[in-house]
Formats: structure tokens, C-alpha cells, sequence
């Protein structure tokens, strides 16, 4: 669509974040596999797996212990006790060590796979649910957003949701797990003293991290904003590449995404020197509480209250309660961070679509398809009128053509039609039912759009033409081509219907590209169609072979077709004038240039520019070649065709 009166941005996202159990809340009902009992038995199965490998866990400092004791036995350690039975064998234990690592190892990676389908499970509802979601917000919203923008917050949001899941379930939970077990085996094992200093170390370990990590976010804030209109702006310009070249402007482009890169450089470098000085910390407090325990045991083997064994025990079990603790760290980042990429995704969920159906909507049922805007009135802002009471109809089976200069509002007419957008004044009606009242989906469902710039999927010919119609076979396929005009030169093609045409269609002429356009609204086969400038960027040559297609295409529906070029719409039915958001004329082709008004200057000028484009080419090139064109099947052939 070509309205110059472009929609301004809506409402911004708000500032502020919910915390972090309200983030979880909402994230709960998604992570908790509903109506899947195979996958519930899936997160039971794994927490009882949980619980056997600590407790495993918890068996090899005591063969430490065991072994200790026993080898200090056997070499006839002073003040040594005498192991019996199985803790006299120093080699058995070895054995018993080795047995409980490979349990250890194996129970986690049980769980690990089990917990793995659910975790995705969550990853891939969620993130339908989200894209689904973009799809229903209305147009307003992703014209204020850039599609490089969107596809981070997805994406970092499925990604928040698989870290989230897998941190909580496999790190978090056993690291609590097996903390809540050490306190137990140093109280039991020696006294409360050992089990108060290593939760005393764990607490002031788990602030510091607290502390830091809330510091980081703010750096990572950054980092994430900047990598992300990096990522917009390199988007942006690789599809607007041929624009690029057109002016040249590589060097101002790379400028643009080396500002951006900058910050990203910058708060890079800033999360860096943070993470270092958050390991340096908890390295620091994680030392002071292990020297503190191994002194208290040092102290009581001297005292006769335990062995060499019991000092291996205390300094095995804060050793491996130092591995997930360190993890630990890096926990609540990921986890903090996760949850902020979550809330990105749960703020678009969180957008309510400006359109949406009314409660009790009903399907549009087309008779005829007569089409009638009375007095509609819209404006994008209120202080822009856009639509100042226009009606007028379309009689079922005809064509009307609404001309006029750029800023009219032309275009407006067809993204009301749509209901991309709702007016505030009057209403639109389809045999008599307010489109407004019926579902959206049997709306659009009734009208073919062939827009001015037709930008095709990044696939096949034959996608794109299937596009109107997914379970066309392939002789409907080839026949809506056919009428288009372009089996012909698909078929001469290596790969025919098969063949890519790139990103946004660019591998295909711009009279290619409409007339798939043109076959994919004909495979939809609407009772209703649009055809909004959709010859206006074409060549004359191209725009006589399409607007022939587009006749034929038109012939039998209600067709409304908004145009510049008055040459593509003197056939109409009737024509109308639009001005200032105002019908200011109407008629067909013959009387607006009898009456001598709008409509009539319109026409000669475009003659008028018309004519001197053909000296120009005259000039330029003194042998012109003759071309033989099909007739078009038009009730005016004679006509001059006005230059854009």
C-alpha cells in the first residue's frame, strides 16, 4: 500500500518489570505440561532421580573418609582406630569410590534426559503461542516495531524459557538439595559449629552474588538493547540492499551499525570486567569459609575428637559443595536473565490486538458482494483527519476506481476494508453486513488483494502462488498461472514451479512478481477484490500485459482499484475523486472529463508528462523498436498511457 498518510507509532511498551516470582507465575502455567500425563510422569520420574544421585553424592565423601582411615590403619597411624569388615580394605572402597561416581554420573544424566522433552515442550507452546500472537496483533503495532526487533525478543525468549526450565529444574533444586544434606552430615558427623560456618559462608557467598549480579544486569540491559539495534539495523540494510548500492551509501550504513556495535563493544567489555570481579569475590569468600572448616578440623584431630578420615570428610564435602556453588552464580545471573528475555516475550503477549472480534461475531456471508461505505470518517491521530464522511458503493459484479493525489487517503479505504484499522465515524458494510461484525478471519477471506509492491516468501514459485489457496493441487495451480500469464515463463525455467525466488521475491522482474501476485489471488478466488497501484510501478509495456490480466482477473467481481496512473481505470464502472479526504467527484471516465474538473487536470497532466517522456526516449534513441503487443481486453485502447 502506497498512502502517504502513513500511521504514526502506538502506545510504547511500559519501563517498568515485574519481579521476579511475579515473571514466574505467569511462566509456571507454561512450563507445567498440561494435559500431557506422559510428560507429568516424566518431571516425577526425574525429581526421584534427583533424590537418588545426592544421595549417591553424599556416599563419596564418606569413602574418602573410609579409605583414609583404613590406609592410615594399615601403615599403623598413631592413635589410628582399627577398621572392621569392609572398612578394612582400602581396595574395596577404591572400588566402592569409583562405583558411586559412575552412579552419580549416570542418575544425572537419566534425569538430564528425561527432564529434556519437557523443557522443550515448554519451549516450542510458548513460543507458538507468542508467534501466534505477533500474527494477531494488529497492523499499527508492527508498523511501530521492526521486524529485526521482534525476531530477537522470540528468539531470546524461547531460549529464556529452555535456560530457565533446565537452570531450575537440574541445577537449582539439586544444588538446594544436596546443601540442605551437607549441613546435615557436618552436624551429625561432627557438630553444629562446622554446619554454622559453612552456612554462614554459603549466605554471605550467595549476597555477594546477589549484590554483583543485580550490578550486571544493568550492564547486560545495555548490552541486549544495543545488540539489538545492531541486529535491526543489519537487517534493515541487507534488505534494502539494492537501495544501498543505488546511493552508494556502504560507508554511511556501516557507520550506522559500527554506532551501534560501539555500545555493544563497550557494555561487552563491562559485563567482562564484572563477571571477573564477581568470581574474584566469591572465590574469596568461598576460600575464608573453607579455611574456617578445615581449621575447626585440624583443631579436633589434635583434640583426639576426630581422624585424619574425618578431616578428609569436612574438606571433600565443602570441595563438592563448591562445584554447584559456583554454578550457583552463574545461576541466578542466567536465571535473572532468562526471566527479563521472558518478560520481553510475556510484554508482546501482554499487547492486546487493536482489532479484534466482537463477542458474538459471525461469519460474513457474500451474496453479491455489494460494497458500501457510508460517511466514514478516520483519522490515525486525532489532530490528522484522514476521512472526512466518504461513501459511497460498489455494486455487486462492477469496478470502482478511487484516483486522486498521494495523501487522499486512497489507500486508507482498503486497510479499513481489511480492518487493519477501525474507523471512528460510520460504518462499512458487505450485502448489508457491517464488517465489523463478523469475524475477521471469513473477512479476509471474501477479498483478494493485489498490492502495488508485491513481496513474495523467500521459497518456490509454486508457494507463493499456492499462497492463495494451500490445498490447491497442482492443475489449479497451473491454471491460475496460466490466467496470469506466467505459466509460460515458469515453465521455461530449470526448475519450474520449483524454482527459489529469493528474499522478498527479488530473483523475479517487478512484472513477475505481480503477476504471481495476480495468480495467488486468483487461486483464492475472492468474491471481492482490491487492486491497490498495483500497475503503477511497472513499465508500459509490463503495465499493458498486466492491467490486460488484472481486467480479466476483475471480470464478474466486486473490484475496487486504487490508482494514480488514470490510465489503468478508465474502463471503471465509476470513477471517484478523492481530495483531502473527501469525495470531491465522481462519475465514469467520459463525464469527469466532460465536467473539467479535478478529475479532467489530473488527466492532462499526466498526458502531458507522458508526452514528454516519449520526446525524451525519441531523442535518446533515434531507432525505436517495434514491439507487437496482445490486445488488451479494454473497451478504450486508443488512449495515451500517462507516465508515473
Amino acid at each position: 500500500m502506497t498512502d502517504d498518510t502513513a500511521p504514526p507509532a502506538g502506545p510504547k511498551l511500559p519501563a517498568e518489570r515485574p519481579g521476579l516470582i511475579a515473571t514466574y507465575r505467569r511462566l509456571w502455567p507454561h512450563l507445567w505440561p498440561h494435559g500431557r500425563p506422559d510428560l507429568q510422569r516424566r518431571v516425577f520420574l526425574a525429581f526421584g532421580l534427583l533424590l537418588a544421585a545426592k544421595l549417591v553424592t553424599m556416599v563419596t565423601p564418606f569413602t574418602f573418609k573410609w579409605i583414609t582411615d583404613a590406609l592410615v590403619a594399615a601403615i599403623g597411624g598413631k592413635d589410628a582406630p582399627v577398621p572392621t569388615g569392609l572398612l578394612a580394605a582400602p581396595m574395596l572402597l577404591i572400588a566402592l569410590y569409583g562405583v558411586s561416581r559412575i552412579a552419580m554420573s549416570a542418575l544425572t544424566q537419566v534425569r538430564d534426559g528425561l527432564f529434556a522433552k519437557v523443557a522443550m515442550h515448554a519451549v516450542r507452546r510458548l513460543a507458538l503461542q507468542t508467534f501466534e500472537h505477533m500474527h494477531r496483533l494488529s497492523l499499527r503495532f508492527h508498523l511501530e516495531r521492526k521486524t529485526g526487533g521482534l525476531t530477537r525478543v522470540l528468539e531470546r525468549g524461547r531460549s529464556g524459557i529452555e535456560e530457565l526450565s533446565r537452570l531450575m529444574v537440574l541445577t537449582l533444586v539439586p544444588t538446594i538439595v544436596e546443601f540442605v544434606l551437607v549441613l546435615g552430615v557436618l552436624a551429625y558427623e561432627f557438630s553444629w559449629t562446622y554446619a554454622a560456618t559453612a552456612f554462614a559462608t554459603v549466605a554471605a557467598y550467595l549476597a555477594f552474588t546477589y549484590k554483583a549480579t543485580e550490578w550486571r544486569i544493568a550492564i547486560r540491559r545495555r548490552m541486549n538493547s544495543s545488540d539489538t539495534d545492531a541486529n535491526t539495523k543489519a537487517v534493515d540494510s541487507l534488505l534494502n540492499y539494492e537501495t544501498v548500492k543505488y546511493f552508494g551509501a556502504e560507508a554511511r550504513e556501516a557507520a550506522r551499525y559500527d554506532v551501534s556495535m560501539a555500545k555493544y563493544e563497550k557494555a561487552s567489555t563491562q559485563t567482562y570486567v564484572s563477571l571477573a570481579v564477581l568470581n574474584a569475590g566469591q572465590a574469596l569468600i568461598f576460600t575464608l569459609g573453607m579455611t574456617a572448616v578445615m581449621w575447626l578440623a585440624a583443631r579436633d584431630i589434635l583434640a583426639g575428637r576426630t581422624t585424619i578420615g574425618g578431616f578428609v570428610l569436612a574438606n571433600t564435602m565443602l570441595v563438592q559443595l563448591s562445584m554447584p556453588l559456583n554454578f550457583m552464580g552463574m545461576i541466578y545471573r542466567e536465571i535473572k536473565q532468562a526471566l527479563i528475555d521472558i518478560d520481553d516475550m510475556f510484554r508482546i503477549l501482554g499487547q492486546n490486538p487493536e482489532i479484534a472480534d466482537r463477542p458474538g461475531a459471525v461469519p460474513l456471508r457474500v451474496a453479491g458482494g455489494t460494497v458500501r461505505f457510508e460517511d466514514v470518517r478516520f483519522a490515525y491521530t486525532p489532530e490528522r483527519p484522514i476521512l472526512r464522511g466518504v461513501s459511497f458503493a460498489i455494486p455487486a459484479g462492477q469496478t470502482v476506481a478511487v484516483v486522486g493525489p498521494s495523501g487522499a487517503g486512497k489507500s486508507t479505504l482498503s486497510r479499513l476494508l481489511f480492518r487493519f484499522y477501525e474507523p471512528q465515524g460510520g460504518r462499512i458494510s458487505i450485502d448489508g453486513q457491517d464488517i465489523a461484525a463478523v469475524t475477521q478471519d471469513s473477512l479476509r477471506a471474501a477479498i483478494g488483494m493485489v498490492p502495488q509492491d508485491t513481496v513474495l516468501f523467500n521459497d518456490t514459485i509454486g508457494y507463493n502462488i499456492r499462497y492463495g489457496r494451500a490445498d490447491a493441487s497442482d492443475a489449479d495451480l497451473r491454471e491460475a498461472a496460466q490466467f496470469a500469464q506466467i505459466d509460460r515463463f515458469v515453465s521455461g525455467l530449470p526448475e519450474g514451479y520449483d524454482t527459489p525466488v529469493g528474499e522478498r521475491g527479488l530473483k523475479l522482474s517487478g512484472g513477475e512478481k505481480q503477476r504471481v501476485a495476480i495468480a495467488r489471488t486468483i487461486l483464492k478466488a475472492p468474491p471481492i477484490l482490491v487492486l491497490d497501484e498495483a500497475t503503477s510501478a511497472l513499465d508500459s509495456f509490463t503495465e499493458a500485459e498486466i492491467q490486460a490480466a488484472l481486467d480479466r482477473v476483475s471480470r464478474g467481481r466486486t473490484t475496487l482499484v486504487i490508482a494514480h496512473r488514470l490510465s489503468t481505470v478508465v474502463n471503471a464502472d465509476a470513477i471517484l475523486v478523492l481530495d483531502h479526504g473527501r469525495i470531491v467527484e465522481r462519475g465514469t471516465h467520459a463525464e469527469l472529463l466532460e465536467a473539467g474538473g479535478v478529475y479532467a487536470a489530473l488527466w492532462d497532466r499526466q498526458r502531458e508528462a507522458d508526452a514528454a517522456i516519449e520526446v525524451l526516449q525519441r531523442a535518446e534513441s533515434p531507432v525505436v523498436p517495434v514491439r507487437t503487443e496482445r490486445a488488451p481486453e479494454r473497451r478504450v485502447e486508443t488512449q495515451a498511457e500517462p507516465a508515473e
